[in-house]
């Protein structure tokens, strides 16, 4: 894919604004982000990266697609050039996200924010991020709306930059995932909020108005005493 394409994916103003917006929720949450190892799992082109390098943290990203991680190596050294010392506090490794190598050991942040949906195997992802979790997995993700238990696989297009490496991703339920996840963290939140977009529903008991119905979760190794924090799903979020 040459760099236009990769642009038109990548740097157009609805995928720009949906980071924006998710960034910007999560900076909300009052969690403890700043001057932590970071393990971001699909990182695409280093949209999201800078969120923990302006923090302090040290971030190993992981990327499958050869050209992502090509215009994100060249990203970083261009900004690392141009006086953005916490580029030297990146890394960036090619591999499937599916088959994280064991040798990477335990972080104290697992972000995955927009990947856990491209994924064929999602009970196998959750239980590999998990062991890869020090303190906080950070998990956002399409789901499908519905207070029943399902993973609810799809087909993607494996050519599209941003979908599924694997040709196949997945819709789970709110429901399935929070008990996927307190199988493998003693404590597992969602937000009273959302991103205020419109991809990110705050009322659950109707039917979704987008094409995209999305969430975020968190599992902790120790409890978190914050009110912008819930240990059980709720019907209604809010936008504040």
């Amino acid at each position: 894919m040459n760099y236009d394409a990769q642009n038109r994916i990548f740097r157009n103003p609805s995928y720009k604004r949906h980071n924006s917006r998710r960034q910007e929720h999560l900076a909300t949450l009052d969690l403890d982000v700043f001057a932590r190892t970071v393990l971001e799992l699909g990182a695409g082109v280093g949209d999201h990266t800078t969120f923990f390098l302006d923090r302090g943290c040290t971030v190993t990203s992981v990327e499958a697609r050869a050209d992502n991680c090509d215009m994100f190596a060249k990203i970083m050294t261009f900004v690392g050039e141009n006086g953005y010392a916490a580029a030297s506090r990146s890394r960036l490794i090619q591999a499937d996200v599916t088959k994280l190598p064991p040798e990477l050991g335990r972080y104290d942040i697992v972000y995955a924010y927009g990947i856990l949906y491209h994924l064929s195997d999602p009970e196998k992802a959750l239980q590999s991020f998990a062991s890869h979790t020090e303190d906080l997995l950070l998990l956002e993700t399409c789901v499908s709306v519905g207070d029943y238990e399902s993973p609810n696989y799809v087909a993607e297009v494996q050519s599209h930059q941003s979908q599924s490496f694997q040709g196949i991703g997945c819709r789970p339920t709110r429901r399935w995932l929070f008990n996927k996840l307190k199988t493998l963290f003693p404590f597992v939140y969602v937000p009273t909020t959302q991103p205020v977009h419109e991809d990110f529903p705050v009322d659950w008991t109707v039917a979704p108005k987008t094409e995209f119905t999305r969430a975020v979760f968190i599992g902790s190794r120790k409890p978190i005493a914050n009110s912008r924090l819930l240990d059980h799903l709720p019907e209604k979020q809010s936008y504040r």
